[in-house]
């Protein structure tokens, strides 16, 4: 029984053993396919953006918020991004020319976008008291329809981000995958190393307990819907540099796919526990799926409800750990 406790009190151990598991149940199903280094390596990139999303989420749920505008801020961070290189006249650069400063100029757009959605996201739940489901549920609909009013509903491509979305800076590494995993470590300093993370930990167990010992709770929100937003807006200058355009319309359910990562990785959704690694195991868990399903050839919408099925059985272990707490 003790053990059985000390288990439910590391939901980021429980998530990587269930990963391993079913890492190991495809590569005897599929040996060969499924378990080779290039395959994990496009797994590795597929994963990337998502990544990169899913550490500012966690950063917005650990304080027991929501960001639902998740895909609006990676539709502007496309919009915006697209727009300062026309402004700087690189839109229309041919493939295979490299010009940082078009690449400086797009990244600068995307994380404005970021910034702006946000604020606002900030402002609107720590100042304004909306709470967060309906806040970023609004900015989810406004800004997709000013990306949309932007771009005048039509998508626009270019080849100028093409260096960061298909070059290697390591041999036979898309750059996607180091980009994430600089903004992982950047994520595990803040959360677990920094004092705004257990300033983040702490208004997420009790706001009020640490409105008390001094904390201004309603700047710190701020800063944690700033982080989810610039990761959001940096989301879509990568996916631009990916994709080689924009994609308004292609990222409707990016923010359930975060929020499902951060709970699978073991954050709890009433807030106060999380981890970034465990986001980072949490991704992986429905890609591995679907990469898995298709190999073996099972139709990959199967993906969906084995996801949801992990998902519940996530926040199901995570309710019985707060119920532990609370009586010890």
């Amino acid at each position: 029984m003790t053990r059985a406790k000390e288990i439910l009190r590391t939901p980021t151990m429980v998530t990587f053993g269930a990963l391993l598991l079913i890492i190991a149940a495809f590569s005897i199903m599929a040996p060969g396919l499924f378990n080779t280094p290039g395959n994990f390596l496009q797994l590795a990139q597929n994963v990337a953006i998502l990544t990169v999303v899913s550490v500012g989420t966690t950063f917005v749920i650990i304080t027991a918020g929501v960001d639902l505008s998740i895909p609006s801020g990676i539709v502007l961070g496309e919009v915006f991004a697209v727009h300062a290189l026309e402004m700087v006249g690189g839109l229309d650069t041919q493939p295979g020319e490299v010009h940082i400063g078009y690449v400086f100029a797009a990244l600068g757009g995307a994380i404005l976008a970021g910034l702006s959605i946000g604020a606002i996201n900030g402002i609107v739940v720590a100042y304004m008291k909306v709470p967060p489901l309906l806040a970023t549920l609004g900015t989810l609909g406004a800004g997709l329809g000013v990306a949309l009013i932007l771009q005048n509903g039509v998508n626009t491509s270019t080849y100028a981000l093409d260096p960061i979305g298909h070059g290697s800076w390591i041999a036979g590494v898309p750059n996607l995958i180091p980009i994430a995993l600089i903004i992982v470590v950047a994520g595990y300093v803040l959360l677990h190393m920094a004092v705004f993370g257990r300033h983040t930990f702490a208004i997420g167990s009790n706001p009020e307990a640490a409105r008390r010992v001094g904390i201004n709770v309603e700047r710190h929100l701020l800063k944690v819907y700033l982080i989810g937003g610039v990761t959001a807006g940096f989301a879509g200058f990568l996916s631009v540099a990916y994709f080689s355009t924009t994609s308004i319309g292609g990222h409707s359910t990016d923010n359930l796919q975060a929020v499902t990562a951060v709970a699978l990785g073991g954050t709890s959704l009433f807030g106060g526990v999380g981890s970034i690694i465990g986001t980072l195991i949490g991704v992986w868990i429905p890609a591995v799926l679907k990469n898995g399903f298709v190999i073996n050839g099972v139709q990959p919408y199967w993906q969906d409800v084995a996801v949801g099925l992990v998902l519940i059985v996530a926040v199901w272990l995570d309710q019985l750990r707060r119920r532990s707490r609370n009586r010890g």
